[in-house]
């Protein structure tokens, strides 16, 4: 089922992404990267990439039927099998009719059907993985693909036969993230503006819309006084989030989604936020100090492990949901307020793990995943 060399367009990458920011995201540095070197970019994705199809810097966006692997009963595994197997049949027919040089997965389990079509067509392949701990559904893909690129130097679960295969590149972040890492750390002034950002993403938003205003407003007053805080809410948490701030003269903007929310990290004096792979890479490219709360639940606690990293580093300080009462939130708030060093020190130390020239490192290897044709 290969594709004949002679018909292979070698400056065509097909890139393979769930469809969440933390797949997506490096996903689309990376396209802008190749994109600047000549090289077309196609994505291929499930159907919830829909809501970032529009603006992926791609010439087109094949949607593919995908299904999680976690089947439990036998009706259950029935379907999840029919759809994939459905899945690869579409990418195998989008691999002949594209002609990809290399297929890029960024993980999730959408990146199985093409990750699988490519192999099938003697594409070449390489998995990207953004969090320290490699996910589920790129350790079943590792074992199939030429190169495993990794965002930390060390990456739990990463072993055996894949530490040959494997290539320390850091995770990709997008252009707007360099244009914001330019602005250095503007250290807050005793007294003055204290900039607040919270944001936890779809899965994180809830718990911060419950935690994060009863803390802010039983601050004491010489740093409530100070405090905006800038927060992203559910559309269902809107109206309650924003009548908590108002109702007690804090000044404060929430909306369920910050379009520049990278610029938003930059002019930040502390971001409070979840530890997903998207998340830290930027605030280590942009450098700002941060309370990291992982996701709890969350499979193989990959963002316990982001988050740990960076504190370990002192970039930030990691605390776990449970510990993280509203009480204890003020009681972090009001002293790093007042501690500018502490804030100055952990920016600095974030700044250090950061990797911008992560897309460059990325696209390298690409161009040589490429040049080796199937």
């Amino acid at each position: 089922m290969s594709i004949p060399q002679t018909s292979v367009a070698t400056r065509t990458v097909m890139l393979a992404a769930g469809g969440t920011g933390g797949h997506l995201f490096p996903a689309y540095a990376l396209a802008e990267e190749l994109q600047r070197r000549g090289v077309t970019v196609d994505l291929v994705t499930d159907l919830r990439g829909d809501r970032y199809g529009s603006d992926f810097p791609a010439r087109e966006v094949h949607r593919v039927p995908s299904a999680t692997l976690a089947a439990k009963t036998p009706l259950a595994a029935a379907k999840t099998t029919w759809t994939l197997s459905r899945g690869l049949a579409h990418a195998v027919t989008v691999m002949r009719r594209v002609r990809p040089a290399a297929v890029i997965g960024f993980g999730g389990y959408p990146t199985f059907p093409p990750l699988l079509a490519a192999k099938l067509c003697k594409i070449p392949t390489a998995l990207h993985e953004q969090n320290a701990v490699l996910g589920r559904a790129n350790r079943m893909l590792a074992k199939r693909v030429n190169v495993i690129a990794t965002s930390f130097e060390r990456t739990s679960l990463l072993n055996g036969g894949m530490v040959a295969k494997a290539r320390y590149t850091g995770n990709p972040v997008r252009d707007i993230v360099i244009a914001a890492a330019r602005h250095p750390y503007n250290v807050p002034r005793p007294g003055g503006r204290f900039e607040l950002l919270v944001f936890g993403g779809s899965q994180g938003a809830r718990f911060f819309a419950d935690g994060v205003p009863p803390a802010i407003v039983s601050l004491a007053s010489d740093v409530r006084e100070r405090i905006h805080v800038t927060q992203q809410a559910r559309d269902e948490d809107l109206t309650r989030v924003r009548e908590a701030y108002g109702s007690a003269g804090i000044s404060a903007t929430v909306e369920p989604f910050f379009t520049d929310l990278p610029q938003r990290m930059a002019q930040s004096h502390l971001v409070i936020g979840r530890a997903g792979a998207s998340t830290v890479a930027e605030l280590t490219v942009i450098g700002r100090p941060s309370i990291l709360v992982p996701l709890p639940h969350a499979l193989d606690n990959d963002q316990l492990q982001n988050a740990t990293r960076l504190a370990e580093a002192g970039g930030g300080w990691a605390i776990a949901q449970r510990d993280l009462t509203p009480e204890r939130l003020k009681g972090e708030i009001e002293r790093l307020a007042r501690d500018q060093a502490a804030l100055e020190v952990a920016a600095q130390c974030a700044k250090s793990q950061g990797r911008p020239d992560a897309v460059i490192r990325l696209a390298d290897l690409v161009e040589d995943l490429m040049s080796r044709g199937g």
